[in-house]
């Protein structure tokens, strides 16, 4: 495993935004974040991507609802859609200023 994430990190984008601009976008640290899961620094990643954890669970409770089709569902994969993007907005807004 740890040979695998190292050759993860050679292919690592970067992040345009940040190259042009100077700062980070909503998106900067995912890619480390899943590195840092992969090697299992579980804390590591939350604190490079505060999102990881809820996008994991947001993604795989879509592909269950559907494969299963839930009746709650649509619901449920919304209100995880707007936690993330909570997530994310506050986490840019506490890097940045």
């Amino acid at each position: 495993m740890n040979l695998l994430t190292h050759q993860l990190e050679d292919y690592m984008l970067p992040c345009m935004w940040k190259k042009n601009f100077g700062i980070d976008c909503l998106g900067c640290g995912m890619q480390r974040s899943f590195n840092f899961l992969l090697q299992g620094e579980f804390i590591a990643a939350l604190h490079m991507y505060p999102a990881i954890y809820t996008l994991i669970i947001m993604f795989a409770f879509l592909i269950l609802h559907l494969k299963f089709k839930f009746k709650y569902g649509h619901r449920v994969i919304l209100s995880l859609f707007l936690i993330n993007i909570s997530i994310i907005v506050m986490n840019f807004i506490i890097k940045t200023f």
